[in-house]
């Protein structure tokens, strides 16, 4: 009894030390605070396009879910961080990948949403770097907060706008597919 008591309490303490999760060479803290409330990191991923690094992203939640659906459609917190691991995004690039991640998304229906897709488009106007940070937090009742590096670009409204941001790497033709599993 005292050997597994020992064992327990050896476990964890290892498991309270494991404090981020690294991919591709970016650190992922396992919490985040959204609109107050703390969110952990469901998991994190990197995004290759023909075997380059594009970018590392993590998926922040109030609790874990494998449920991809559940996530998308969720009117809770959350938020997708991104970081980019490579000198080869341009701004151009971005806002191209975000469009056509948008239309896979909805099923080439995002007509309704594409005054929100240009506003969102538009946070990527600055040049982009290695390591520039994106930080997309959605919070309920005030819309999808986009952030650079710790300075806010925008503000869209809309959950049905989150609902397809989110399918960009969550949905049925995430952009992709290795991607989504890490992240859920």
């Amino acid at each position: 009894m005292k050997r597994l008591l020992a064992v327990l309490i050896i476990s964890f303490m290892l498991a309270s030390t494991v404090s981020a999760q690294e991919v591709g060479g970016i650190n992922f803290s396992d919490q985040m605070t959204i609109s107050g409330k703390n969110m952990v990191l469901n998991g994190a991923g990197l995004r290759k396009k023909a075997f380059i690094k594009v970018y590392a992203c993590g998926l922040y939640l109030n609790e874990k879910s494998s449920d991809a659906n559940a996530i998308i459609n969720a009117d809770d917190p959350m938020a997708i961080r991104l970081v980019i691991t490579t000198g080869l995004v341009s701004k151009e690039k971005m806002q191209s990948a975000m469009t056509e991640g948008f239309e896979a998304s909805t099923n080439g229906n995002q007509a309704a949403l594409q005054s929100q897709i240009d506003a969102f488009n538009k946070c990527f106007s600055d040049e982009i770097v290695k390591e520039d940070e994106f930080l997309m937090t959605y919070v309920p009742g005030t819309g999808v907060v986009v952030s650079k590096n710790g300075t806010e670009k925008g503000v869209i409204q809309g959950l049905d706008f989150k609902k397809a941001l989110f399918g960009i790497w969550l949905g049925d033709k995430p952009a992709d597919d290795d991607l989504k599993e890490d992240m859920i």
